[in-house]
């Protein structure tokens, strides 16, 4: 194949992988138009179509698929080795792509990172805010961050924070209105904040633990966020009750802002891991992120 061919079908990939050119083009810096043209003269290089069009999706065709799922891993392994070789030199080279909810990237990512990469002019991370469970290898991301560590066996796993203490939360102002609950059905007939899973688009039902149990409380209310800094921020408002890891919310019970409630039903959360592909633990790039990251007891 031409060497011209390579950029176009990474390009491609990208495509591909969003299923969309509009959100493709927002991920490459580009217009959707170039996008458009490029795949069109891709397909007519190739001689075949890569992409099913509709007007309201973009999905690959089988010689599209056969691409990716082909041609993308052994693509993914040469840059690998390029990296490796860059690694060869007198200063790291690279840029670490990582994707983690937008909090842990303020309050955990970002003040172990800052004070490294001064050290590394040529060492770039890009950090991606994002509540689904992202795919790291399709979305061609280094690292992932997420709580727990259940991850692919062709992961490897490390741990960031230690497990997380949860808290129910709710303003002053809400208890004015309404009595603190202390029992599960109580609870239930409270105004719960709850968040919207992203991936599988449910709401996310409070995993709470009491005498030993584990349960899971299905809880509604008027507000449904998509994002922890919004459900803090709905229940600063007294707009009702929020379940959440207490590094969130310490400060707000502390100043009164906010009062915890059950605390005999709040348990804890698994701690934050950080995975990544197996292939990429011997870049020296990589490793000078993940010690910057990893947990210090």
């Amino acid at each position: 194949m031409a060497r011209d061919n390579i950029n176009d079908i990474l390009i491609f990939f990208e495509v591909a992988r969003e299923r969309s050119f509009t959100r493709a083009a927002a991920k490459l810096g580009m217009t959707q138009s170039a996008l458009s043209h490029i795949i069109r003269s891709l397909e007519q290089r190739l001689g075949v179509r890569l992409l099913n069009r509709t007007t309201r999706s973009v999905s690959p065709t089988e010689a599209g698929l056969r691409l990716l799922e082909n041609v993308a891993p052994r693509l993914e392994e040469v840059e690998a080795e390029i990296a490796a070789v860059s690694d060869l030199g007198d200063k790291p080279i690279g840029t670490i792509r990582i994707t983690a909810i937008d909090h842990v990237i303020d309050t955990v990512l970002w003040p172990r990172l800052a004070p490294v990469l001064p050290a590394y002019p040529d060492l770039h991370v890009e950090m991606h805010a994002d509540y689904r469970l992202t795919d790291i290898a399709a979305d061609r991301y280094d690292i992932g961050v997420r709580y727990g560590d259940q991850v692919d066996n062709d992961m490897i796993a490390v741990r960031l924070t230690a497990p997380l203490p949860l808290m129910i939360v709710g303003s002053p102002a809400y208890f004015a209105w309404h009595t603190i609950p202390t029992s599960l059905p109580e609870l239930l007939k409270h105004n719960c904040i709850t968040l919207r899973l992203a991936t599988r688009g449910g709401l996310y039902a409070w995993e709470l633990e009491h005498d030993g149990k584990q349960l899971e409380a299905r809880v509604r209310g008027q507000v449904i966020c998509s994002s922890v800094s919004q459900m803090v921020n709905a229940a600063l408002s007294g707009n009702g009750l929020a379940f959440i890891t207490a590094d969130l919310v310490e400060e707000h019970v502390r100043a009164g802002r906010l009062v915890s409630v059950m605390p005999d039903w709040c348990g804890t959360f698994p701690g934050l891991h950080a995975y990544y592909p197996s292939r990429r633990q011997a870049s020296r790039v990589m490793g000078i992120v993940m010690d910057a990251l990893r947990f210090k007891d």
